[in-house]
């Protein structure tokens, strides 16, 4: 199943896309997806609709190094434990929405990543099985990072936390393997990140069980489970594109802040 948060003539939803192509509708979601899914009746085209970021967490907890080719392109060594860090709600944004380069910043690449969302209320101290079944689904993220300001400030919080930072989208995909699915990262139509989920340390119920040991996660949360090898810089006037097989495509513009 495929859940997105829709705006609409009337307002914004979450809403159950279905079907493909020219013939495909958002049906409207009663409330919230993370209870029993109750339908309103109402339903759009999805043409007529504008796909926002699918989900505004209460925080979005990141993991870096969870690639071993990325950590060495980076020359760092692939850590005992997840590293992990967070980005702000307020980085978040959706598909065709400007990731905004910052004037401090001469150095800011994309990291193509899968996300998780989560659906367990109160998500603590969990082991890997209930993290596994903790998991509402998956979708597509960008960890866009100042890679010039998280070298001089040795740690992660201004580089990665910026305003338009966490691309997200397009949607939730419900129905989705994370053991060997391929990231692609796009800009301008040129390949530059080419992985598979198979590739990473720690698997995604591996690190929600982590998380959860240190903070509770909530309904709706996301984690991003690290980047392949490939990052790069972004400038304005490009288009990055973020796809996850099985998932879709999450693309956004580049411009410079104002």
């Amino acid at each position: 199943m495929r859940i997105a948060r829709i705006a609409h003539a009337t307002g914004m939803s979450f809403a159950v896309l279905e079907g493909e192509g020219p013939g495909a509708t958002a049906a409207e979601i009663e409330g919230h997806p993370f209870a029993q899914i109750k339908m309103t009746g109402q339903r759009w085209a999805l043409e007529d609709v504008r796909l926002l970021a699918p989900i505004l967490p209460s925080k979005v907890v990141c993991v870096g190094r969870n690639y071993a080719e990325h950590a060495a392109e980076l020359g760092n060594e692939v850590p005992d434990e997840p590293l992990i860090f967070i980005k702000p709600s307020t980085s978040i944004i959706g598909p065709g929405e400007a990731v905004r380069i910052p004037a401090v910043s001469d150095q800011v690449e994309h990291e193509a990543e899968l996300a998780v969302v989560v659906g367990l209320p109160g998500a603590r101290g969990i082991d890997k099985d209930t993290a596994a079944a903790s998991i509402f689904g998956y979708t597509c993220a960008n960890d866009v990072t100042a890679r010039d300001l998280q070298r001089k400030d040795v740690q992660f919080t201004r580089a990665k936390g910026f305003d338009s930072f966490c691309p997200l989208g397009p949607w939730i995909e419900t129905d989705f393997d994370p053991g060997d699915a391929e990231i692609r990262c796009e800009v301008g139509g040129e390949v530059r990140q080419l992985g598979s989920t198979k590739d990473m340390v720690f698997d995604p119920a591996t690190l929600i069980s982590y998380i959860s040991q240190v903070m509770t996660l909530l309904p709706g949360d996301v984690v991003l489970t690290g980047t392949p090898a490939g990052v790069g810089p972004l400038q304005s006037g490009e288009t990055v594109s973020v796809s996850v097989a099985g998932i879709g495509e999450l693309s956004n513009k580049v411009i410079d802040s104002e």
